[in-house]
Formats: C-alpha cells, sequence, structure tokens
C-alpha cells in the first residue's frame, strides 16, 4: 500500500478593517493539481459562504469578524477540516457563530457529503440519530424541542476514527449550550459505511 502522506496546508487572511478579518487554509503542493484547485476552491466558497451568512444574519452593522479553521483529519488520504465564523453586529445581544465543514478525498479533491460516507439504502441517518439520542439522554442535554431525527445532509466531520456530527447554535439546543457535538466510533458504524469511502480507510488498523 502507498503511504498516504499528509496534504500541506498554509493559512490566507481576507482582511476587510482592523476588526474584520478571516484566516482560512489553502492546499498546496499535491500532485493532483485538478485536486488541489478543486479542493481550494470549494474551500473558498465556503468561505465566502459564511461571510455572506453573518453579513446578511441581521439588518444591522456588522462592527466585528473573526474567521478561523480547524484540520480536523489529515491521513490516509482524507483531508477534514472546520471553518468557523464569528460575528457582532451593532447592538446585538451577543456575537454569533457559524461552524460549516469540509471533508475530501486528498487523492482525487472529491468532497463528501453526509450520505456519501454510508452504503447506498443504508439508513444511516436512522442510525445516527438514535446513537445521538442516547447521547443526549446520558449527557442531560437540555434541549429546545424533541429531538427527533438529523438532516440527511446534516454538519460533521472526521477526526481520526470518529465520526462528529454537530447542529448549529440554536438548532437543538440553547444558544449557552454552544454547539453540541456528537463523537461517533467508526467501529459502531462498521456494518453500514461504504467500502471505498473515508470512514472505512479510518476503520482499518495499519
Amino acid at each position: 500500500m502507498a503511504v498516504a502522506f499528509p496534504v500541506s496546508i498554509k493559512t490566507e487572511k481576507v482582511q476587510g478593517g482592523p476588526d474584520i478579518v478571516v484566516y482560512y487554509p489553502v492546499v498546496h503542493h499535491l500532485e493532483n493539481k485538478q485536486a488541489e484547485h478543486s479542493m481550494n476552491r470549494a474551500i473558498v466558497n465556503e468561505t465566502q459562504h459564511l461571510i455572506n451568512t453573518l453579513i446578511g444574519d441581521i439588518p444591522t452593522t456588522l462592527t466585528s469578524m473573526l474567521g478561523t479553521y480547524e484540520i480536523k483529519n489529515n491521513q490516509r488520504n482524507v483531508l477534514s477540516l472546520s471553518l468557523a465564523n464569528y460575528g457582532y453586529h451593532d447592538h446585538a445581544a451577543h456575537g454569533m457563530t457559524y461552524i460549516n465543514s469540509l471533508t475530501f478525498d486528498s487523492k482525487t479533491g472529491k468532497q463528501y457529503q453526509l450520505a456519501d460516507l454510508f452504503k447506498p439504502g443504508s439508513a444511516y441517518v436512522g442510525r445516527l440519530s438514535q446513537l445521538i439520542k442516547e447521547q443526549i439522554a446520558h449527557r442531560n442535554i437540555l434541549l429546545l424541542n424533541d429531538f427527533k431525527q438529523i438532516r440527511p445532509n446534516q454538519d460533521f466531520y472526521i477526526a481520526d476514527k470518529t465520526l462528529v456530527i454537530y447542529f448549529q447554535l440554536y438548532e437543538i439546543t440553547p444558544y449557552a449550550f454552544g454547539f453540541p457535538m456528537f463523537p461517533i466510533s467508526v467501529y459502531d458504524l462498521q456494518d453500514i459505511i461504504r467500502e471505498d469511502g473515508p470512514l472505512e480507510k479510518m476503520a482499518v488498523n495499519n
């Protein structure tokens, strides 16, 4: 098996003033330049989407913005990262943060959606929802409403041998709770994960 080296990442930034700055990752030095271009285009598009969301979120002046990122997984040809953008609007009770994550096959540049991680036809929504319900009960998480199930394209990232499903602020919990994160071991999903997908790569012990 060929060695899958980590992807090289550098940081770029967009600055619109002393209190408005967004840092974002750029993939570079890949052998497959088409894959590199595809991933960087997706990252830039998502970075701009987060900026647009914050600017248009409240009809008042945006006084500050800080965009950051975290690399969650960079091994076995799976690159998973999270982009976080915090903004504060004039006279708002508090600032607002959004997190969006992107997961790629770093050899081909393919971007994965949640459904792509599982076998076609598998009831992954119900399976993940049940595991999340169990965590909600065990962790005594305060909900805004009864939790029924995740969206088919629910936010997620991959961190080593863990799939992390998460929700935005106010999506299922009060603001003070922050971002509800639900780590799920790949071994708890092994019977439904796609054989050629990123979770299968994480599950292999080598």
